[in-house]
């Protein structure tokens, strides 16, 4: 299986996971100059910018620690352009959450990380 498709499986996962959590879609693989953002939903009052991994080994530290720093700082600028593009979400929170698979995404339950990590501020 193709790592494009994998990925795709783990995207589509991951938001019936967090859908049946009560989060409510607004966009998916949201797009800027500076990076993309898998999906960006609401839980309730707060705005959720969900990065989605998917690793086939927990060798180097797995899914989750493969946001990096850097991976960091894209999805920030991209959700700051996403912010700047749509008004109405101006005065909600926000949160950056990572919802990680280990070894199989479609047969796993996901681990998810909210506030995974901090924005500016």
């Amino acid at each position: 299986m193709d790592r494009q498709k994998i990925g795709m499986d783990a995207e589509r996962n991951a938001e019936t996971f967090l859908k049946k959590s009560g989060l409510k879609l607004i966009i998916r693989n949201f797009r800027s100059r500076f990076g993309e953002i898998d999906l960006v939903m609401l839980d309730k009052c707060t705005l959720v910018f969900v990065e989605v991994r998917c690793r086939s080994s927990r060798n180097y530290g797995g899914a989750a620690v493969s946001v990096t720093r850097q991976k960091q700082l894209r999805i920030i600028k991209t959700a700051q352009w996403f912010l700047a593009q749509n008004n109405k979400y101006h005065k909600h929170d926000c949160r950056f959450d990572i919802i990680a698979f280990e070894d199989d995404a479609a047969q796993q339950k996901p681990l998810w990380y909210k506030g995974a990590f901090e924005g500016p501020g």
